[in-house]
């Protein structure tokens, strides 16, 4: 499988911006799912972003995140990123990357189960703070 290694997180303020990303080892299909889940302490694995690898580019969100993070790819393709603005104490928990080939009409609507991903990263904690 592919290797994939998470940063930049950390504590921020409620209310803050933080930037977190998402280096992938190995190549990037035109199929591929880019995705971002978090998991906070007693609560299930959820999906939060993905951005489809293939032609258009499309992204989905959750609906807590709407509006407030961004998930992006770089010029080369290998880093996902996801900005994170206006955080919220309920944001804390820790933030995994995955990839797996899935196409449009799962990766860029939502529909689809963390078990469908068969690559992640180790994960990063952000916590948000008063």
């Amino acid at each position: 499988g592919r290797h994939l290694v998470e940063s930049g997180g950390g504590s921020v303020l409620h209310g803050g911006s933080r930037r977190l990303t998402c280096v992938v080892s190995g190549e990037i299909w035109s199929g591929d799912c880019l995705a971002w889940f978090r998991q906070a302490p007693g609560n299930e694995r959820e999906a939060v972003a993905t951005i489809y690898a293939g032609r258009g580019g499309t992204t989905w969100y959750a609906s807590s995140v709407q509006g407030r993070f961004t998930i992006s790819r770089d010029s080369v393709g290998n880093t996902l990123y996801l900005k994170m603005d206006s955080l919220k104490f309920e944001d804390s928990a820790i933030y995994y990357c995955a990839i797996e080939v899935m196409g449009p009409p799962y990766c860029s609507t939502g529909n689809f189960q963390p078990r469908d991903f068969e690559d992640w990263g180790q994960g990063t904690t952000v916590t948000v703070d008063s």
